[in-house]
């Protein structure tokens, strides 16, 4: 039994409509809820993604930007001393790491390396104009930076050219580590004492040449070399 929700009158069950105020009858189980508008569009869409082009015009504008406001400020602020330099020579390191990662993905590894290198040199030379004192440079900032450089580009050179492994990899890096620090040692002795005196690099090379010779042991070894490469899972 079901009454008009207008004027009360008691309706039949198949009537459409009140018979005194005509009323449209509902059924109440049959009524459907509205779908609430969607917050987002149906239509499926991608993003469109950042190229590497745009990123390396993004972050070369913004090193240039720091280059430029941190030199104008030294010029026409802050007169005291060449600080801009110091800042300059940091950005100046930054784009050339950016170079090969998002700016020209195909540069030789090598060139990189040169470049990287010669960054540092830059960035050390500005300090050495900025303070005024050059003789650390050419005597000591100079010459390591060309060992490490050198001995990048021997590592990547290995990593390129000859067999690549776990146990390869660990052997030119003892031994590149192990030349780095002869190398350090040598360059410091001679540039303060005029003389060489090698000490603490003696001890890290002699055990980068131990763990060598075990490691060329294991690669001479096919049994030794399979039963390492079983226990560390490589």
């Amino acid at each position: 039994m079901s009454y008009c929700v207008n004027c009360g009158v008691e309706l039949e069950d198949s009537a459409k409509s009140c018979p005194l105020c005509n009323t449209p009858v509902i059924n109440p189980n049959k009524l459907q809820a509205k779908e609430a508008p969607l917050a987002f569009p149906k239509e499926k869409g991608q993003v469109e993604t950042v190229k590497r082009k745009d990123l390396g015009i993004l972050l070369t504008t913004v090193v240039l930007a720091t280059a430029a406001t941190c030199g104008v400020l030294n010029i026409f602020v802050f007169r005291e001393t060449l600080w801009s330099l110091a800042v300059i020579g940091v950005c100046v390191i930054l784009w050339v790491i950016m170079i090969p990662v998002v700016i020209y993905t195909r540069q030789p590894v090598y060139v990189s390396l040169l470049f990287d290198g010669a960054a540092v040199l830059v960035y050390l030379y500005m300090i050495a104009y900025m303070i005024q004192r050059d003789q650390w440079f050419f005597g000591l900032g100079m010459p390591i930076v060309l060992w490490v450089t050198f001995l990048a580009e021997c590592f990547a050179l290995c990593l390129r050219k000859l067999p690549r492994s776990f146990l390869t990899v660990a052997l030119y890096v003892f031994t590149a580590l192990g030349l780095l620090c002869l190398g350090l040692e040598f360059l410091i002795d001679f540039y303060l004492m005029n003389q060489v005196s090698l000490q603490w690099s003696a001890i890290v090379a002699t055990v980068c040449v131990i763990v060598d010779i075990a490691v060329i042991t294991l690669l001479s070894r096919r049994r030794l070399r399979n039963e390492v490469r079983r226990r560390l899972h490589f």
